[in-house]
């Protein structure tokens, strides 16, 4: 497999791709199956899934039974392996709370009173090693949201010129579902989605507490194999003219095995069955011998020439720490909304003295994360329940989509964009946090009494998640730092951060309905709603859906990129990952960035045809 050192690059490639994640990861899997020579360079290390995965691992295993720590705040297994809310050596700027100085982020859970949050990944693959692998479209309604309700910004496309490359990349990434046809959740074409998995019985119980409440309860969209790709098919539909990629990507199917229901996805997969970029994207690219990969290549600016056209990358080697440059052709961005972000603005040369691509001055600008707020209940209608098979996906089976499209319309709500609901629950495997808090329903007791209570108790515990849209807005951004440095030299990204109103006001009904939702159950909560929605919200980073800063538009004067995510100012530059988005939808967002970078990379791939760029 060409892992190179970066003493062993070719003079000249095609295009490099920074980054090698969602956008990363699919953007060289494109330009490979076309046969363009392609280097990727990823900031983190090399990282294999297929062996470091501690598939079957009980928490016993673990420090602390696996629980949260600094270090790992998702717990001891999961597989961030280089990364997280802190990276050693390598800072970012905030404020925190009232105070109007600038001070090094630390914190790495919340609550926390730091300005934003910044997860990094820092490992070939970056979060797609990691995420929750929801894969919802986006609707037609979120690709025009200003022209609903007069805020934000719409898109310079529409859901009609995305749609079959959503398709596309639920065929290749393999999502199980269903169609329900429900308003702005649009439906996957015929035979592209694999079958969900059953609801368990708490799910069950969601769905009839929701149906007296008029919100809808319908199977998950998730990222994991259900069953097994059908590779005999599918390579032929993606990819009609290029039978080198048909038949890499028929091998990698193969070895991609159905999920046996063993433990959390966010450990990776040592079988395939959910998807990773390392698993997924990259090796089939990588089999067709157009794809050369550098690890731990920090790369701090595009260079560009006298017109003004990128000529490549400058890339600090973490190993050896030596100042590389390597050229390409084209060069794209896919390294995560705010590091592409940064890149651009620390790429000043005597034609761009304000960053890279920034006449409009809106590299960095409009960032946005996903609103979050979540509530736990305890349900005593599962108490004592006799053992079941809960077999299934390590996430949610269900969710509950946004059912208030038309009164936000009407103007009765006073928050104008929605959000969906995500929940857990079960008797998953026990971890050191899985009796937490028990002591108040046991009621002090000990020994044999204590045990009894706890097989009384356990799965009994449900958890709702309200994940909404936020407006973009000018108070959200991230720019360089004047004086901070990172380890490898290179400046770093400081972050202006606050929540609206908009966003205030609808995490503090995420709370009341949230709570609704466990009382219809029979439950009780676990503590009151939160009203306030300043103190509901979850801090701006922290669910770690971060898009904005590299906008698309119509206009070169108020946007960075075109809509096929290349920048107005350089015409064979792009950006392919969460920075073009102009909106944030309460779907999540890896499955639109890698939609949106697969048509990105078709229009790059023409522009090279006509020798454009």
């Amino acid at each position: 497999m060409p892992f190179i050192p970066g003493s062993k690059t070719k003079p000249d490639y095609d295009v490099i791709v920074v980054g090698s994640g969602a956008a990363g990861g699919q953007t060289a899997y494109v330009l490979a199956a076309a046969g363009v020579k392609v280097l990727m360079l990823e900031a983190g290390r090399r990282y294999d899934p297929v062996s470091e995965t501690p598939m079957f691992n009980t928490t016993h295993y673990a420090p602390l039974r696996g629980v949260a720590t600094s270090d790992k705040p998702f717990g001891f297994f999961d597989a961030t392996v280089g990364g997280g809310w802190r990276v050693p050596g390598e800072p970012y700027v905030v404020k925190r709370g009232a105070a109007t100085t600038w001070v090094e982020a630390q914190d790495t859970s919340f609550p926390t009173e730091q300005s934003f949050m910044w997860w990094r990944s820092r490992m070939l693959g970056g979060r797609t090693n990691h995420w929750g692998r929801f894969s919802f479209r986006m609707g037609e309604y979120d690709f025009k949201p200003r022209q609903r309700d007069g805020l934000g910004i719409d898109w310079p496309l529409d859901y009609r010129d995305l749609a079959p490359y959503y398709d596309k990349v639920e065929r290749l990434i393999g999502v199980f579902g269903s169609n329900e046809g429900l308003e702005n959740t649009p439906n996957s074409s015929p035979g592209v989605l694999l079958p969900p998995p059953k609801p368990r019985a708490y799910e069950l119980l969601a769905k009839k507490a929701c149906a007296q409440l008029g919100i809808p309860v319908i199977p998950s969209h998730v990222a994991i194999l259900s069953q097994r790709q059908d590779h005999q098919n599918i390579p032929k539909m993606l990819h009609p003219d290029s039978p080198a990629m048909q038949k890499a990507l028929t091998e990698n199917m193969k070895t991609r095995l159905a999920c046996m229901w063993a433990t959390s996805c966010t450990r990776g997969c040592s079988i395939k069955a959910n998807h990773q970029s390392t698993t997924v994207h990259l090796p089939p690219a990588l089999a067709t011998g157009n794809l050369d990969i550098i690890t731990d290549a920090m790369v701090r600016e595009v260079s560009v020439d006298e017109a003004g056209r990128a000529t490549g990358v400058y890339y600090v080697d973490k190993e050896s720490r030596q100042d590389r440059h390597v050229k390409a052709r084209v060069v794209v961005l896919a390294a995560s909304g705010c590091e592409s972000a940064r890149i651009l603005l620390n790429s000043k040369p005597a034609q761009f003295r304000d960053g890279l691509a920034n006449s409009s001055g809106k590299v960095g600008r409009y960032l946005m994360d996903t609103v979050g707020s979540s509530m736990s209940g305890q349900i005593p209608i599962l108490e004592n329940a006799p053992p079941y098979n809960e077999d299934g996906a390590s996430t949610m089976h269900m969710y509950m989509p946004w059912w208030k499209y038309q009164e936000q319309a009407a103007g009765k709500m006073d928050f104008p964009r929605g959000y969906h609901i995500e929940f857990s629950g079960g008797r998953a495997m026990p971890d050191g946090a899985t009796f937490s808090g028990m002591g108040d329903f046991a009621g002090g007791s000990y020994g044999k009494k204590f045990k009894e209570d706890m097989r009384r108790y356990y799965g009994t515990f449900v958890s709702f998640g309200g994940r909404g849209e936020m407006v973009p807005n000018d108070d959200c951004y991230c720019e360089i730092d004047p004086a901070k440095k990172d380890t490898w030299g290179i400046p770093v990204l400081r972050f202006h951060w606050k929540w609206s109103e908009h966003e205030e006001r609808q995490a503090a009904h995420m709370q009341k309905t949230l709570a609704e939702i466990i009382e219809s159950m029979g439950g009780r909560v676990l503590s009151p709603p939160q009203l306030d929605g300043k103190k509901a919200i979850y801090p701006g980073g922290s669910i770690i859906h971060e898009v904005g800063t590299t906008c698309m538009g119509t206009d070169p004067k108020n946007s960075v990129l075109n809509q096929f995510c290349q920048a107005w100012d350089v015409k064979n530059l792009f950006v392919t990952d969460g920075g073009p988005f102009v909106s944030n939808a309460d779907k999540n967002p890896t499955l639109t960035i890698m939609a949106n970078a697969w048509r990105a990379t078709d229009y790059l791939l023409e522009e090279m045809r006509k020798g454009n760029i």
